[in-house]
């Protein structure tokens, strides 16, 4: 009797106990209480007396898309939101979602791989150690190429105007490796080519921003040292402080550079420690505002120990690295615009004027709680190869949204020296109608001048 009569209000659309509507939505009962008490499926009648639930037939596509949120592991506070959307709107939520996870998921797999070309050659160098009687055949298996030599006064770029560099070292290499050969191809790999004998490097840097033609406070910020090279780029009421908190607690007295060169392991744990330092250096920057999850900042850095450079980035500023007259782009936007370039929804040409090219899917913001698009989470932090002749750019938006990357190339290439260099690039950002805050920094790295 009870059977019928779920089937007969199933076929007429009236209201249906809660294993009919497990039946008809193929979750199970307990899946759908659990629901219920979250708050994302709530019945459509609650029996006062004997508080049986009862549902409404129309609630079927919502409770499939509740389960099929929770099958792509999305978190249930997540899903909470999303279930209040309209579908358009639970579409562009849907799409970042999964485009940060593709993001996370990269990460963590350059992370591994790091871990197995760090171990495998550990493993090498011990193998070379126990089959020798000689000790000086061994290798050193952290590569170090040694320490920094002299680099002379930090400069430090924090507002419009204002430059500065680290000098004291020959340069032998500033021009970003003209003429150079970049030897093993495209850049990348994880640690740098050392061991006795090898030449010891530093840098020579600077660092400039600039408000812009149109807006009339800059929220961007920049620094340039021996130690650390870093851009941030700050958004909603409380980002200039956001951009300044992250890039201070990044600084050497905050993460322990000293004049040693550290290890492959101890640099990506300073990293890690680092990346979690500037979280929090940003939250509690944008705790007063009246708005704390709409406050937050870009961050792109790179720590320089001497013979390894650790590279900190979450956001859409951008890092590029010149070598061989080549200039790659060696950071991945955490953008909407990027994901769908990524998964081919989107050309380049077309990201340039999508309206939504300005959404952040992972960025350094206020509270705890999620934004609506731009979510506070960890930064991707890595290991980079260091040659001498290198030329490192980094930058804000505010320049890479408005100047082609062809045109980024001529000026880095042309500049003698890293002050000219971030002259020549916040003067095209102006020629380009300068319509956003400028930060960049740009690095050389050259051998170090004997101690």
């Amino acid at each position: 009797m009870e059977r019928e009569g779920r089937a007969g209000g199933a076929a007429s659309g009236e209201l249906v106990t809660i294993g009919e509507f497990a039946r008809l939505s193929r979750l199970s009962a307990k899946a759908l209480r659990r629901y219920d008490e979250l708050g994302l499926l709530r019945p459509a009648l609650v029996d006062p007396v004997n508080g049986y639930r009862y549902y409404d037939p129309a609630q079927v596509e919502g409770a499939r898309l509740v389960a099929w949120l929770r099958r792509i592991g999305m978190p249930l506070s997540r899903i909470g939101r999303i279930v209040a959307l309209d579908a358009s709107a639970a579409a562009v939520e849907i799409r970042a979602y999964w485009a940060r996870v593709e993001a996370e998921t990269a990460a963590r797999r350059d992370l591994a791989m790091y871990l197995v070309d760090h171990l495998s050659a550990e493993g090498g160098a011990m193998s070379r150690k126990l089959g020798s009687t000689d000790s000086t055949d061994s290798t050193d298996s952290t590569g170090s190429t040694g320490s920094t030599g002299s680099t002379g006064s930090t400069g430090n770029a924090g507002g419009a105007g204002r430059t500065g560099s680290s000098g004291g070292a020959e340069d032998t290499g500033s021009r970003g490796g003209r003429g150079r050969s970049p030897g093993s191809g495209v850049p990348g790999g994880h640690g740098v080519p050392g061991g006795p004998g090898a030449v010891r490097l530093a840098i020579r840097c600077a660092a400039l921003t600039d408000t812009g033609s149109v807006r009339t406070t800059n929220q961007d910020a920049a620094f340039a040292g021996p130690r650390l090279l870093a851009v941030a780029d700050g958004f909603g009421e409380g980002g200039a402080e956001a951009s300044a908190a992250a890039i201070e607690a990044l600084k050497p007295s905050a993460w322990g550079g000293g004049d040693d060169a550290l290890s492959a392991a101890d640099l990506l744990n300073a990293l890690e420690d680092t990346a979690d330092s500037a979280s929090r250096a940003v939250r509690d920057a944008v705790a007063p505002c009246a708005d704390p999850d709409g406050s937050g900042t870009t961050l792109t850095a790179m720590l320089w120990t001497g013979s390894r450079l650790g590279l900190v980035h979450i956001g859409d500023s951008r890092a590029y690295l010149l070598r061989g007259g080549e200039l790659f782009r060696i950071t991945h936007d955490h953008s909407l615009v990027q994901s769908m370039i990524d998964d081919g929804s989107l050309s380049r040409e077309e990201a340039a004027s999508h309206p939504g090219r300005a959404l952040l899917l992972k960025a350094l913001v206020g509270e705890a709680r999620s934004a609506p698009v731009a979510v506070a989470c960890r930064p991707d932090v890595g290991l980079r190869e260091v040659l001498a002749g290198d030329r490192y750019l980094l930058c804000s938006d505010g320049l890479s949204a408005v100047v082609d990357e062809s045109e980024l190339r001529a000026a880095v290439i042309a500049a003698e020296a890293p002050e000219e260099a971030v002259r020549r690039l916040v003067g095209l950002a102006h020629e380009a109608g300068g319509p956003d805050n400028v930060a960049c920094a740009v690095a050389d790295v050259v051998i170090a001048a004997e101690v």
